[in-house]
């Protein structure tokens, strides 16, 4: 069964706030959510998630990002070590300006597959991080290593629990929730909105990651998709194209997400937000409540 924010009543709220659980202060204090997230390459968890992980940091609770694949091929003149040490540090940079943890895994780009020793790695990341709440892209994607990370990160979904499976690292005794990063694909199903995050606050930061993935977004996707020519050649004007070129992809979300945001924040507030990201509840894992949707995602009062 699907939940959606838009339909959690007051009540729950309140009811929800007296608890003592992770990510809320209550006699037994505050303890931060876990989040981990999963994308395919150096850019890709930024990309969807970066502004709802710059507000969880700055509420205290713990988000890492894990890159599954090192981007060594994710260029028109550079590739290899040299090519992946650079998105390496490029992601570093965006964990520092969201207050996060990162990792680059050491997978060659456009060479990932669903094999048992990837699954256990994933299994074992998520283990780690004691996650409470594993975002992933969906598995029906334009990109193999994005489908393949969606389907790691769903055959872990159930052997996270499974103490004989990777019996190294202690098994979790609650599975965590598992949901999916927003995309644009229909077939076979298209994206459904659970949880829309207004991101304005934090829009400085996510954009800030943008600049920060220069291999990517002054480089590589202008030369892939035929526009390098409209990429400043001076750095001080790179910062304003960069955002007014992310700012319309962003406010996409929302408008997307229009009547969502409309009906968890009221008309005035739900029209006034100009970007979002979205986020769809898996049937695999926990399957959350609606005041456990709220929990996971504490910014709505």
């Amino acid at each position: 069964m699907r939940w959606s924010l838009c339909v959690i009543g007051l009540a729950a709220a309140l009811t929800l706030a007296a608890w003592s659980s992770p990510g809320l202060a209550g006699e037994g204090g505050f303890t931060p959510l876990r989040v981990i997230v999963f994308g395919a390459h150096p850019d890709d968890c930024e990309l969807k998630a970066g502004g709802t992980a710059a507000r969880w940091a700055k509420l205290g609770h713990k988000v890492k990002f894990v890159s599954v694949t090192n981007g060594d091929i994710g260029h028109h003149e550079s590739t290899g070590d040299s090519l992946a040490k650079r998105r390496t540090a490029e992601v570093r940079r965006c964990a520092q300006i969201l207050g996060i943890t990162t990792e680059v895994l050491d997978n060659h780009d456009g060479e990932l597959m669903p094999t048992l020793e990837n699954r256990r790695t994933i299994t074992r990341l998520i283990r780690n991080w004691q996650a409470d709440l594993v975002l992933s892209p969906r598995t029906n994607d334009y990109h193999p290593d994005h489908r393949y990370t969606g389907i790691l990160v769903q055959d872990a979904a159930f052997m996270v629990i499974v103490p004989a499976f990777c019996p190294e690292v202690p098994a979790l005794r609650k599975n965590p929730v598992f949901m999916y990063l927003e995309d644009g694909f229909k077939k076979p199903n298209p994206f459904h909105a659970d949880v829309v995050v207004p991101i304005d606050e934090v829009f400085e930061k996510k954009i800030a990651c943008m600049d920060a993935l220069a291999s990517q977004f002054y480089e590589w996707n202008p030369w892939l998709f035929g526009y390098s020519e409209e990429v400043p050649k001076e750095p001080a004007a790179r910062l304003p194209w960069i955002q007014k070129r992310f700012g319309d992809r962003f406010s996409a979300t929302a408008v997307r997400f229009r009547k969502e945001l409309v009906e968890r924040l009221g008309e005035e507030k739900g029209r006034a937000v100009k970007y979002a990201e979205a986020f769809e509840v898996c049937e695999y894992g926990s399957q959350p409540s609606p005041e456990e949707l709220m929990r996971l995602f504490p910014f709505f009062k």
